[in-house]
């Protein structure tokens, strides 16, 4: 078999445009960060200090944020209970979903000083849980909790900053907060810290020092971190291209369960690029990528069917994930022609099938 069969045409991390990142925190507690929301306006007035000694990946030694275990992982949840042997009421009263007595608990604890009663009064607020949903007391809260340390009000405070919710939009002080989560270990915000460098959002556009953070996240178990990392060094953009590495950490976040990862580590087994050749392993990785709906691994299952590759030959099951694919804007002439010459029952049957499968699997 040629390998133009599952040849690439383009590349996330192309030296020529490496700001073509398109990572996003996975975090269910506060908004969701992507690095192309529009230009950010800064902000005027006090800005949170600025910890450039920390996020400089070519100071020497380890970085505060290292990790020994890559399975070790980080709060992404701002208000998550402190790790002590000690329940505390408030956040035990928000566990079991009694919020308003958690809030009263939490301001009590707040009124002396706790950073992390700070961080749990502006999720509550941010979740509109018992109370109304107020991002701009939820900003306030965080911003509180912040000035105090506390690592989880650092990052929450950080994604409204640089979405502009509930406060002016400033993307220099979310990398600022980003900057000092990630000192402290805070996984999320250190992919997050990599994705302005990545983008030159907040950061000045810096491929190396977003590789640095990438990693330190990538070590905690991040999935995207992961994948993002493989990605550079496949490309070899801010880091020595490893095709390696690229494999292993492609991997870790296929294992993950992360569809493009699954999509991108199927191909590097299916033509054993990096690593060792595995044509059966692959077109599983690829399978399961389609069977999640992305449309560049459905045309692959496609191909494979079409050919008899792997997967027994089977016309009606290509047509069926090549519409599939054709359909969400991945276009293949050359299965066009090739399964266009079917008679029309295996055509009627390859449209119901694939009508089937949609049913199945997306959402009214």
């Amino acid at each position: 078999m040629k390998n133009s069969l599952f040849c690439r045409k383009n590349n996330r991390y192309a030296k020529a445009a490496p700001a073509i990142l398109t990572g996003a925190v996975l975090l269910a507690a506060v908004p969701v960060y992507h690095p192309f929301a529009p230009p950010a306006a800064l902000a005027s007035g006090k800005q949170q200090q600025r910890l450039g000694e920390a996020d400089n990946p070519s100071s020497s030694g380890s970085s505060p944020t290292s990790s020994s275990s890559p399975s070790a992982s980080s709060s992404s949840m701002p208000g998550k209970p402190p790790a002590t042997g000690s329940r505390d009421p408030a956040y035990e009263a928000f566990e079991e979903g009694r919020y308003l007595t958690a809030l009263k608990l939490a301001m009590q604890q707040a009124g002396k000083g706790e950073p992390q009663a700070f961080t749990l009064i502006g999720r509550i607020h941010a979740e509109g849980l018992g109370v109304p949903r107020d991002l701009v007391k939820a900003a306030q809260w965080y911003a509180g909790g912040a000035e105090r340390g506390d690592r989880d009000s650092q990052f929450a405070l950080a994604l409204q900053l640089v979405q502009g919710q509930g406060i002016r939009r400033d993307a220099k002080q979310a990398a600022d907060l980003f900057n000092a989560a990630a000192i402290q270990g805070h996984s999320q915000a250190q992919y997050n810290l990599g994705l302005l460098y990545a983008a030159g959002n907040g950061r000045p556009e810096d491929m190396t020092r977003a590789a640095f953070w990438f990693e330190k996240a990538a070590r905690q178990g991040v999935a995207r971190a992961q994948y993002d990392l493989g990605s550079l060094y496949r490309a070899g953009a801010g880091i020595k291209q490893d095709k390696a590495k690229a494999a292993y950490w492609t991997g870790q976040a296929a294992s993950a369960g992360l569809t493009e990862a699954e999509l991108e580590y199927g191909l590097m087994l299916f033509l054993g690029k990096g690593i060792e050749k595995n044509q059966k392993e692959g077109a599983a990785l690829l399978l399961k990528a389609a069977m999640k709906g992305n449309p560049v691994a459905q045309n692959r299952v496609a191909r494979l069917y079409a050919h008899g590759i792997v997967f027994k030959r089977n016309l009606v099951e290509a047509r069926k994930w090549h519409l599939l694919a054709r359909q969400r804007g991945v276009s293949d002439l050359d299965l066009d022609v090739r399964l266009a010459r079917l008679p029309r029952q295996k055509l009627e049957q390859a449209r119901a099938a694939a009508r089937q499968w949609q049913q199945k699997n997306i959402a009214p």
